[in-house]
């Protein structure tokens, strides 16, 4: 993206992405992650941690394979970009948060290993030339995590 407004955050799932769809039938998927970050105070010499919490939307394609692939506790990769959404509660009340529009999400290899399943795209037929590459999953993925050590 050329907008500068790029972002790319590496934590922990919060929650099982939860997949929906809109009424024309889009896919989406939204799951939470946990960003921590830690540092030694240079004054007490003791490791202090903090953490940050993300909301992560992702459609279609990349929506269905999250939804197939990702689950709470999962380390991931995830690049895209800010964006605001705002609206009003019955009661009147306006509300806004800031979400991160996934354009890429992946697995982090530094404390897992992880089994890379290629799915065929819709609509793409041998006749047209065009290859296959990501795309809808026909069927669950396998369990893609193994952890050998805890990420914190």
């Amino acid at each position: 993206m050329s907008n500068g407004n790029t972002i790319t955050i590496v934590g922990n799932v919060t929650r099982d992405p939860e997949l929906r769809f809109t009424s024309s039938g889009q896919a989406t998927a939204t799951f939470g992650i946990a960003v921590n970050r830690r540092w030694q105070n240079r004054q007490s010499q003791q490791w202090e941690e903090a953490t940050s919490f993300f909301d992560v939307v992702c459609w279609r394609e990349m929506a269905e394979n999250a939804s197939e692939s990702l689950s709470k506790g999962t380390r991931v990769i995830v690049t895209g970009r800010l964006e605001q959404r705002n609206w009003e509660t019955q009661e009147g009340e306006k509300r806004s948060k800031i979400e991160v529009i996934a354009d890429e999400i992946g697995p982090s290899l530094r404390w897992a290993t992880a089994q890379i399943v290629r799915n065929e795209r819709k609509g793409f037929g041998m006749d047209t030339g065009e290859v296959p590459v990501a795309g809808p999953t026909s069927g669950p993925a396998p369990s893609a995590y193994t952890y050998e050590e805890e990420p914190f």
